[in-house]
């Protein structure tokens, strides 16, 4: 319950944050697509998000869909192996990227005020490793 908790109370800064900015469009999971490809090199194998989401195929295939129709995001076939896609961030979807960004910034400011650094890397740290054994039992 905890952990819900606190997602909420990023998701909800960032909804906030969009709906001001414009970006009122986004789909629920759509804030992880956009922030994960943003924090990476802005493309990503259409089946690795598939998988980090958890999702079926088809429930990732709509949600990309959404999100390509509202110009957040582009496929493109690989140039290594034709036969898979890959996803990457438009310019509509760098902006909305960097307001989540901006939300993220401000909640994780507001924790340390609250907390301190030092316990906010402790948690940091924790979830991390409760991330590693969650993925750790998704592949046995």
């Amino acid at each position: 319950m905890l952990l819900r908790l606190a997602r909420s109370a990023y998701a909800s800064a960032m909804r906030t944050g969009l709906s001001r900015a414009g970006y009122d469009d986004i789909p629920k999971n759509g804030l992880y697509v956009l922030g994960g490809l943003a924090r990476g090199d802005g493309a990503r194998p259409l089946s690795q998000l598939i998988q980090e989401l958890q999702l079926s195929k088809q429930a990732a295939g709509q949600l990309v869909d959404g999100l390509v129709v509202r110009g957040y995001l582009e496929r493109k076939v690989d140039d290594e192996d034709r036969r898979r896609l890959t996803i990457g961030l438009t310019d509509r979807g760098r902006a909305a990227a960097k307001v989540l960004g901006v939300a993220r910034r401000a909640v994780d400011a507001e924790l340390r005020s609250r907390v301190g650094a030092t316990d906010v890397e402790r948690t940091v740290r924790t979830l991390s490793v409760l991330a590693d054994i969650a993925r750790e039992s998704d592949t046995r």
